[in-house]
């Protein structure tokens, strides 16, 4: 394999792969948004056994990421994505057979794991074959690829539910994640190496120097508030909202979760090409995604004092949501080639630990208020529970544009690899 791709490998062999993989993982992320009344009906659950069931996803995903970022950077995202995904498929067989609570979180949690490195291969990958500047771009790319498995856990699952239930389309679902497997597997070109026979005492130094640089740290609050509390109510809450306080149907529900996840993929393509395209006329793209996640921030607290525009005001979440992932571009261009995976999943592992926590403490609030005659959660709990995720986010926040950024020569002497 010569050092650089031409445009048809980069396509066939990189874009085309990871998209199916990381297709497959947003698809599993966001499908109990749909199927959350079948497995309330069936199994009895809370709200509170909602969130947990759903939240385990994220709790093995952010598990997984400081160990991933190492596996990446030592045996490339080929041999790691392929077999990972493996577990999904496992995962989704055990999920859809399962006959308790216990059972559909042991299933939801090997396919948080399986999925894992969907998303951070790719990432690490492209830093691999891609000049620095197309970074942008191509993780924005690669975002719409989860932007069509959002799509397709909407109305493309509902009518499933037609034909089959819950239980076969997690079979359906098994099937799609061992072909994913496959192809990455089989597909992908073997990743060039930037430092070779890194020792694994190197790596933990190599971690070490991403989580104590203050340029990782100035951004990373901001990032993964935005983009768990993204996470969390886009892939389970958002459906019961939709149910419970702008009193829609299923099918209108599923309609509309549709056209948030339409509106997701143009977020992620044009936040990426819109970074790009701005870094060219002296734009930062730290500029782009301050403004962005400053939107996001609005469009929540409109959601929460005027939910009788909900229609327009999810369609702005799921566009402004996507620019939560510009930092991950940023952060790559900020460090050596050989740490962007570990700085990738160092801040992939902040994002899902507080996902977890704030996909299952939504429910908790929620059910701090009692139900309606109707079986539905209150309101009131939804405005409580989204108020502290924008009160967290609004600290964060501040916490970007107040402290003070390292300066060049501060960031090139933190990220120098040491002398070997």
């Amino acid at each position: 394999m010569t050092d650089r791709l031409n445009a048809r490998a980069i396509l066939f062999r990189l874009f085309l792969p990871f998209a199916l993989g990381y297709f497959v993982s947003y698809l599993f992320r966001t499908v109990n948004a749909i199927i959350a009344p079948d497995l309330v009906a069936e199994l009895n659950l809370t709200a509170a056994d909602l969130g947990l069931l759903t939240s385990a996803y994220f709790f093995t995903f952010a598990a997984s990421q400081l160990p991933l970022g190492i596996l990446l950077d030592r045996f490339g995202s080929r041999k790691v994505e392929g077999i990972l995904l493996l577990f999904a498929a496992v995962g989704a067989l055990l999920f859809s057979m399962a006959e308790s609570l216990t059972g559909l979180i042991v299933g939801r949690a090997l396919i948080g794991l399986g999925v894992s490195a969907c998303l951070m291969a790719a990432f690490k990958a492209f830093s691999s074959w891609l000049p620095s500047e197309r970074l942008p771009l191509a993780n924005g790319v690669q975002m719409v690829s989860g932007g069509l498995g959002a799509l397709t856990a909407t109305t493309p699952v509902q009518a499933a539910l037609q034909i089959t239930d819950w239980r076969g389309v997690f079979m359906g679902l098994a099937g799609i994640a061992l072909l994913a497997a496959v192809v990455v597997f089989f597909v992908v070109p073997e990743q060039k190496q930037n430092q070779e026979n890194e020792s694994f005492r190197e790596q933990l130094q190599g971690l070490r120097s991403v989580l104590i640089s203050r340029k990782f740290w100035h951004i990373a609050p901001w990032a993964f508030i935005s983009q768990a509390t993204y996470l969390s109510i886009h892939g389970l809450w958002s459906g019961p909202w939709l149910r419970d306080v702008a009193g829609m149907g299923r099918t209108d529900i599923a309609q509309m979760l549709l056209w948030v996840a339409v509106a997701m993929m143009a977020g992620y393509f044009t936040f990426g090409s819109l970074a790009g395209r701005l870094a060219g006329q002296g734009v930062r793209p730290s500029m782009v995604a301050s403004v962005g996640m400053s939107s996001f921030i609005v469009v929540q607290l409109l959601l929460v004092f005027f939910p009788g525009y909900a229609t327009f005001l999810w369609l702005g979440f799921g566009f402004f949501g996507t620019a939560g992932i510009l930092p991950y571009a940023i952060l790559s261009q900020s460090f050596p080639k050989h740490l962007t995976g570990r700085c990738n999943t160092a801040l992939n592992l902040m994002v899902f630990v507080v996902a977890f926590s704030a996909q299952w403490l939504i429910g908790v609030i929620i059910g701090m208020w009692p139900t309606t005659a109707a079986g539905t959660y209150s309101p009131t709990g939804y405005q409580a529970a989204f108020l502290i995720l924008i009160a967290c986010q609004l600290l964060a926040a501040g916490w970007y544009f107040f402290s003070s950024p390292p300066s060049l020569d501060q960031r090139l002497g933190e990220t120098q690899p040491t002398p070997r």
